[in-house]
């Protein structure tokens, strides 16, 4: 599992938020296009942000998402919790999401992800 999450993310830029959490940014076309889709797995401690999105969808997803949604400020404006494969989330207010195994928001949410700076 390691290696395929080092190579799904390589190159891109990582947010170290505490608590060993680490949020990294899917900047590139190709990451926020393949997102975490077809990994078996995703370390509970790692989150993936992407930018410039109010919708996301769960289709080739192998375990359930946790889906913070931020405004164009950072801001937390939704959770949603436990999202299974196969559905599609937006938040018409949101510009990005942070997505999370489910259940693992609240520590994301408590290491600061969701309030702006």
């Amino acid at each position: 599992m390691a290696i395929e999450l080092e190579e799904r993310f390589e190159g891109l830029p990582l947010t170290e938020l505490g608590d060993g959490l680490v949020l990294v940014q899917a900047k590139t076309h190709r990451s926020r296009r393949r997102g975490l889709s077809r990994l078996d797995a995703l370390a509970p401690a790692h989150g993936l942000h992407i930018p410039q999105t109010p919708s996301v969808h769960t289709f080739g997803m192998r375990f359930a998402l946790d889906l913070i949604w931020l405004d164009g400020q950072g801001q937390m404006v939704r959770v949603d919790r436990d999202v299974p494969a196969r559905r599609m989330r937006w938040c018409p207010r949101a510009r990005s999401v942070v997505e999370t195994n489910a259940g693992q928001a609240d520590a994301f949410l408590a290491a600061g992800v969701g309030r702006a700076p």
